[in-house]
């Protein structure tokens, strides 16, 4: 069963997708929460898998959120749900470790299907943002706020390794990597936590961002 918390400033829409999550075999909204600082309140009493998470609440916001979850709870896998298609959020939630981003006219099959995602592995962005989180992501690599990793660091990694970094960055779950590259998700899951050691990155959401401004996500060797 796959826990869920719905955090959102509007009650419509948490109790909304609350009926329509619980509609799923697999899934229980474990708590609802009107901003940040309830997600943390509820954390504590019901440590869910996966957090539905609205990036423009009073006090406590989204991105602020999101970065102390992860910070206290790492497992936890968030997804960003918005109206606003603002690049700048994108980047953030996604740097402090969110596993995705969804627009909150996305369909119930787009959300479920995203929820499955994150829970194997996996990553989500919405395909109305992907175009403009690449370019945000390339501009940032000129800046200090960009992902660092260290050249000597990079050059450690096995061709399987910035191959399979690659394809995270396109979003690729383990199983969809495994598949492509003809390799066991036992190995994909292995390779991934080395490449992640070597390049002292925190997640797999870290690595693709690292693959997407380093462009190494525009090649596959």
């Amino acid at each position: 069963m796959i826990k869920i918390l719905i955090a959102d400033d509007q009650e419509l829409i948490r109790e909304s997708l609350k009926i329509v999550l619980d509609m799923n075999a697999d899934m229980e909204v474990v708590g609802t929460a009107s901003d940040g600082r309830e997600v943390m309140e509820l954390l504590a009493k019901h440590l869910p898998d996966v957090i539905l998470m609205d990036i423009r609440m009073p006090e406590f916001d989204g991105v602020h959120c999101t970065k102390t979850v992860k910070e206290k709870f790492p497992n936890v896998k968030i997804i960003i749900l918005t109206t606003f298609d603002d690049d700048e959020y994108v980047y953030y939630a996604l740097k402090y470790g969110a596993s995705g981003y969804l627009l909150k006219g996305c369909s119930v099959q787009e959300l479920t299907a995203a929820i499955h995602t994150v829970m194997s592995g996996g990553s989500i962005l919405n395909q109305g943002v992907i175009t403009k989180v690449v370019k945000l992501f390339s501009k940032l690599a000129q800046v200090n706020i960009a992902m660092e990793v260290d050249d000597r660091h990079a050059a450690e990694l096995s061709r399987t390794e910035r191959n399979i970094a690659s394809l995270v960055g396109r979003g690729l779950s383990n199983r969809e990597i495994a598949e492509k590259l003809f390799l066991s998700e036992g190995t994909i899951r292995n390779s991934l936590s080395s490449a992640l050691s070597k390049l002292h990155l925190r997640d797999r959401t870290q690595l693709a961002i690292w693959a997407v401004q380093t462009g190494l996500t525009l090649k596959t060797s």
